[in-house]
């Protein structure tokens, strides 16, 4: 039975990418893991169309609502919205730092402005009992990194915060791009472990750059729990090994057998509900990374699933191309082997 909380090990909020289908996917590779949406502003939920953006199965649980915003009383109401329909925890942005977050006076710039991070904290603390956290940089801009972060967890662990995720970079607000954020400014992870040291009693997590599970397991030697983003989604296979690796878990890990069955049965499912097959595939080109069959694999999936006549059965034909360059490897390797 697993004895650890699922913000062991987390794969990030990304924009454009931890859609309700990429989580649903992710949920089948690894049971225990935290899965995130990507970031919905408060102006998206309050004038926009809730049951597009909250939507989501619940198979998908232990499931965190990342709300980017600033305004205490709009962040306590989207909190309201994420208690009731199920989420398993509510996330505010404090590191994204493309123009269009910024043009909005929310995600990284916010790390300026400790206090009204306080404020929005306490403010969504005050409306729901679910945990309230924040994901941070170590710093923007020309800020101490080692003075400024202090501050910043100080007034927000103060406010209530149950939780600190920090991505393990700065951010220049001014002269780099989002990606460009996520590789240029360099990684301190010993930052992030001294802030551990400083506040023990608050959970903390650390982002950025992580690759793989050697790597994430070394860091939580220091730090509460791993969030992975980019190299969780591009490699989701490593995800199989996260439940028996990070969380101890006993039970053995999911066939692939089994994982291909279930998308296949949830694309139909979705294509009932009027959902393109793309929509879901996507998510799961690079399940296969340097395998015999892999590149068959990709290309079946990423020119079947455009097609208007795209069904649920493309995926087992991917597949197929997999199982097919495993099958011939095994017989060239036995035909090798001397008897």
């Amino acid at each position: 039975m697993n004895s650890w909380p699922a913000y062991r090990f987390s794969v990030a909020p990304m924009m454009e990418l931890t859609d309700r289908h990429c989580r649903y996917f992710h949920r089948l590779l690894t049971r225990h893991s935290l899965l995130y949406t990507e970031m919905v502003t408060t102006g998206a939920l309050i004038h926009g169309d809730v049951h597009r953006h909250l939507r989501h199965s619940p198979q998908e649980q232990p499931l965190a609502l990342q709300l980017g915003g600033s305004e205490p009383r709009d962040l306590a109401h989207c909190a309201q919205l994420a208690e009731q329909w199920g989420y398993s925890e509510v996330n505010l942005n404090c590191g994204c730092p493309s123009d269009r977050v910024q043009n909005g006076a929310f995600g990284a710039c916010l790390m300026k402005q400790p206090a009204r991070v306080a404020d929005c904290v306490k403010a969504m603390k005050q409306v729901v009992d679910l945990p309230v956290t924040v994901k941070c940089r170590i710093g923007v801009d020309e800020q101490d990194e080692e003075s400024a972060l202090q501050d910043f967890t100080g007034q927000v662990q103060q406010a209530g915060c149950d939780l600190l995720i920090v991505h393990a970079r700065k951010a220049w607000l001014q002269g780099l791009s989002p990606k460009q954020n996520r590789e240029v400014p360099p990684l301190d992870y010993p930052r992030v472990y001294r802030l551990k040291q400083a506040f023990p009693e608050l959970p903390i997590v650390l982002n950025g750059g992580i690759q793989d599970l050697h790597q994430a397991e070394q860091h939580l030697l220091q730090v509460d729990g791993v969030m992975l983003g980019r190299s969780a989604y591009y490699n989701p296979a490593m995800l199989m090994e996260v439940d028996q690796r990070i969380f101890s878990n006993q039970l053995p890990a999911v066939a692939m057998e089994d994982v291909m069955e279930s998308m296949t049965h949830y694309i139909s499912q979705q294509l009932q509900e009027g959902e393109r097959v793309h929509a879901v595939t996507r998510h799961m080109l690079g399940l296969f990374q340097a395998v015999p069959g892999a590149r068959q694999y990709r290309r079946t999936l990423s020119e079947g699933a455009v097609l208007k006549s795209a069904g649920p059965e493309l995926l087992m034909d991917a597949w197929y191309c997999v199982t097919k360059a495993a099958a011939k490897q095994a017989a060239r390797i036995t035909q090798a082997t001397p008897t």
